[in-house]
């Protein structure tokens, strides 16, 4: 245990890089880490390093393995299967896709266009953006394996429960007509040397750091502002776990941000860190991973007022289910 313990200090919380920044602070800048500014700047550097050290090797790594799954042998093993099976597996290669939600229409439209269930690909355009392995490596790197391990059971079940009910609407006419009349053209499947793989991987992480970079910087900066400056008695006022009112809040404020889950890692641990509860914590980064304004207008071109509706409502739901049930339970998992 005490060798897993320092393991997880050193590679997930990266406490030599926190011990080095905090020397760079102290005696290069000549700033007291207890000070405001000093503990602002400490934070910053800190985490933008550690997060972009991780999600550079998180993504490389998930990247090389995706590249045995492309596009069209995902919707050749999601062809096989019907029902909530093919709910869970879609959900589940989900997880494998570094994508933003408006990334991930793309990909929605040529599952849909394919012929893939409509519930089957909803379930996919949840999970996606929801949850992703790297998210599972950054949590446990900022808060604990128990609440990474649970936001990525949560959102899975979330995914999987969304994309049944949806299914179960039998909507396919919300579906603009041309996502079914896309050409959709059977290629065969190159053979990739391992040095195309790495690649690809080395391509993706470029690609991700180059979408998420602005994101990161901004959600540290956020972090960063409410941990050192902003009052634990004014925050816990408006989002403490003794307001029934917290997780609703938290849930609708993401909804006109657009970030990644990369980003809004450090504005939850700040708010964690004063008081507010694990629920609303995870509501607030939902709300912005899967319900994001811009991606809901990108959404709003390829489904039907009815169908983005019930969308919207059937995740905002869940996530707000989710939230109350987290700040219950809260004590368990920190």
């Amino acid at each position: 245990m005490g060798i897993f313990q320092w393991l997880n200090d050193q590679l997930l919380k990266m406490q030599w890089l926190s011990d080095l920044v905090g020397i760079l602070v102290r005696d290069v800048f000549g700033l007291d880490l207890a000070s405001r500014v000093g503990g602002s700047i400490h934070f910053f550097i800190y985490d933008v390093i550690k997060i972009f050290i991780l999600l550079s090797v998180l993504i490389f790594s998930i990247s090389y393995v995706q590249s045995f799954f492309p596009p069209e042998r995902t919707k050749k093993i999601l062809g096989r299967f019907d029902g909530i099976t093919a709910n869970i597996l879609a959900a589940l290669l989900g997880t494998i896709t570094p994508f933003c939600s408006c990334s991930s229409i793309p990909l929605f439209i040529g599952f849909t266009g394919s012929g893939l269930p409509l519930g089957v690909t909803f379930s996919f355009l949840i999970s996606s953006p929801l949850v992703d392995l790297a998210s599972i490596i950054l949590l446990a790197s900022i808060f604990n394996w128990k609440i990474a391990i649970a936001y990525v059971v949560v959102g899975l079940i979330l995914a999987v429960v969304g994309g049944t009910f949806i299914g179960k609407a039998h909507l396919e006419d919300q579906v603009e007509s041309f996502v079914f009349g896309s050409p959709t053209i059977e290629l065969e499947e190159a053979e990739l040397t391992r040095r195309d793989r790495v690649d690809y991987a080395v391509d993706q992480v470029k690609e991700v750091v180059q979408k998420v970079w602005l994101y990161v910087l901004l959600g540290v900066g956020i972090g960063a502002a409410i941990h050192n400056w902003i009052p634990e008695s004014v925050i816990t006022a408006l989002l403490g776990q003794d307001k029934w009112y917290s997780v609703l809040v938290a849930t609708f404020v993401g909804v006109p941000m657009y970030a990644d889950i990369f980003g809004t890692l450090p504005i939850s641990e700040a708010l964690v860190a004063k008081g507010v509860g694990l629920g609303t914590v995870l509501s607030f980064m939902m709300g912005v991973t899967a319900l994001s304004l811009p991606s809901m207008v990108m959404l709003k071109q390829v489904v039907k007022l009815k169908l983005l509706g019930l969308f919207f409502g059937i995740v905002a739901v869940g996530i707000i289910i989710i939230g109350y049930v987290f700040n219950f339970l809260g004590p368990i998992f920190m």
